[in-house]
Parts: structure tokens; sequence; C-alpha cells
């Protein structure tokens, strides 16, 4: 196989793949228990330099 043929190959394959529809419809939405729980989480991440180093710590 030369060159040429197997890259005309990989993007027809490209465009099959690309030019599928998509399985996520648009008004997927999260839970709001999703939400709460990672706004909570951000709220309790919390970020110590020391020295060169950043420790996490969450305060649960």
């Amino acid at each position: 196989m030369s060159r040429c043929s197997s890259n005309k190959f990989i993007n027809y394959n490209m465009a099959k793949i690309y030019s599928k529809k998509t399985l996520v419809t648009k008004t997927m939405k999260p839970k709001k228990e999703t939400i709460s729980f990672l706004l909570n989480y951000s709220k309790a991440l919390r970020f110590i330099k020391v020295g060169k180093m950043n420790i996490e710590t969450i305060a649960n």
C-alpha cells in the first residue's frame, strides 16, 4: 500500500466517524444533587503552599 492510498483510507474513516449523529442530546442537564455535590466539594477544597509544593486538603 502506498502512502497516498493509506492517507485517503484514514481520511475516509475519520469522515465517517465525525459525520455520525451524536448520542448526546442538547437537552441533557445534570441533576441538582450533582451540582450541589460539586459546589460543596469546591468550597471545601483548599490549597496550602509549603515551600515549592502545593498541598490539597478537604475540609470535611
